[in-house]
């Protein structure tokens, strides 16, 4: 398997609550939202359709986990939302118990797992591990390398600080321009292969 990353991310590099506005306030952040003016469900909307249907494990924070299993489940009828409340889940945390998942099927992963478990998962065979969202676990990914794809949906918008996927660690990856599609309000939407 794969790990593909997907985020929406600003031209600063901030990734913090695109989605609403109480969606991650850490450090007094009074931009979320931000992203949703920026979708276009014909571009963007057809490339995570297509994305889902090649993925075969969903991986997530404990964060984003949770602002998605209360928001998923109560839709479907598209693809995307069949998709991502039928694939299995895996979220990673030390503090959920099993009496807090209730957007099966979920596994749950603790912190001095997570790399180990995330390479045990690419050593199987399959589709795409998808990850959205939950940036400081994308951070430990990307310090791993295990990182094969990111579709970066970049968004014409600076917001002067928030959360970013990327640490500064001093590590360089080399990434490959696969594909770019330009979204009728402005973002573009890239997705990078890992150059070995």
């Amino acid at each position: 398997m794969k790990t593909l990353i997907t985020e929406f991310i600003s031209l600063d590099s901030v990734v913090q609550a695109p989605g609403g506005p109480n969606e991650d306030t850490d450090g007094g952040f009074a931009h979320g939202g931000w992203g949703m003016k920026y979708f276009d469900p014909e571009v963007m909307g057809g490339m995570f359709d297509e994305l889902a249907k090649r993925s075969d494990a969903l991986l997530q924070g404990r964060r984003t986990y949770q602002a998605s299993a209360a928001a998923w489940p109560n839709r479907s009828g598209d693809e995307f939302a069949d998709w991502i409340n039928s694939v299995h889940k895996y979220v990673v945390s030390n503090t959920l118990t099993e009496d807090d998942i209730t957007w099966n099927p979920t596994t749950i992963i603790r912190g001095n797992d997570f790399i180990r478990t995330v390479s045990d998962l690419r050593a199987q065979p399959g589709g795409s591990i998808y990850v959205y969202g939950s940036a400081i676990m994308v951070q430990s990914l990307l310090a791993a390398d295990l990182v094969d794809e990111l579709l970066l949906t970049i968004e014409p918008i600076i917001l002067g600080g928030g959360k970013t996927i990327f640490a500064a660690n001093g590590k360089a990856l080399p990434f490959e321009l696969v594909s770019t599609a330009k979204a009728s309000t402005g973002a573009q939407v890239c997705r990078y292969a890992r150059a070995r």
